[in-house]
């Protein structure tokens, strides 16, 4: 079966997670224009509400995360939205790997995206970084300590399962592991640059303090304490 004929699964709001959608429709646009700052510091849910009324051409119907997780992105917002996770403890509406969705093309209006942050635990035991982080696929010693290599088939599926214009938001960190700068960011827009998507905004996030390891005495690189919302459309054109 090729992947193009794919049958999309029937499936419902997960109910452990009711906050994905209370109600079956979308909000409607207003005609008051309200721009975005380029810079944010609330919390992801209020940015990604504010994103999805400013980014799509009409009112986005049927959004999927692809990293859901515990589903915090979406804690008091009115969208519907379809939550997969690679992880059934997470209680996702649909158990899958992102790299090879199980739906038709062209089912999505937006795809959200938040891979992991940083490579593997380490060898901080004392903080649970799969909890954190949803660090469940790492980067290992022979693959350099770098995601990277998660980007390519993620955004292959993605733009095959969004419809035309349709809108790819990506949450994503640059980090420092093995004493070397990784430029996730770069990697994820080059790969999807490359299969047809056009990078058309970005939004620096600030977080309320970086990672630190006690034991870290000497810093070698300035302490990220930012990560970066990256916005694609599934088109030749941005505006």
């Amino acid at each position: 079966m090729t992947k193009g004929s794919r049958t999309r699964p029937t499936h419902q709001k997960h109910p452990a997670l009711p906050f994905f959608g209370i109600s079956p429709d979308t909000p409607a646009k207003t005609d008051t224009y309200k721009p975005l700052p380029s810079v944010w510091f609330g919390e992801d849910s209020e940015l990604i509400d504010k994103m999805l009324r400013f980014y799509p051409r009409k009112n986005p119907r049927d959004i999927l995360d692809a990293t859901i997780n515990g589903g915090r992105f979406w804690r008091g917002l009115e969208w519907t939205v379809t939550g997969m996770d690679i992880d059934p403890a997470n209680n996702p509406t649909v158990v899958g790997d992102n790299r090879d969705m199980p739906f038709e093309d062209a089912s999505f209006d937006v795809v959200v995206y938040d891979p992991p942050h940083i490579p593997n635990q380490g060898q901080d035991r004392s903080k649970d970084f799969n909890v954190r982080f949803g660090l469940v696929l790492k980067s290992s010693k022979e693959q350099g300590y770098d995601l990277g290599f998660l980007y390519p088939p993620f955004v292959a599926e993605a733009y095959r399962v969004l419809r035309a214009e349709g809108i790819l938001l990506c949450k994503i960190a640059d980090y420092v592991h093995g004493h070397r700068y990784h430029w996730a960011h770069i990697d994820l827009i080059q790969a999807a640059k490359k299969v047809g998507f056009t990078a058309c905004d970005c939004i620096l996030k600030v977080r309320q303090g970086p990672i630190i390891d006690p034991r870290w005495k000497k810093a070698h690189h300035a302490r990220r304490q930012h990560c970066l919302w990256i916005i694609f459309r599934k088109s030749e054109k941005c505006e």
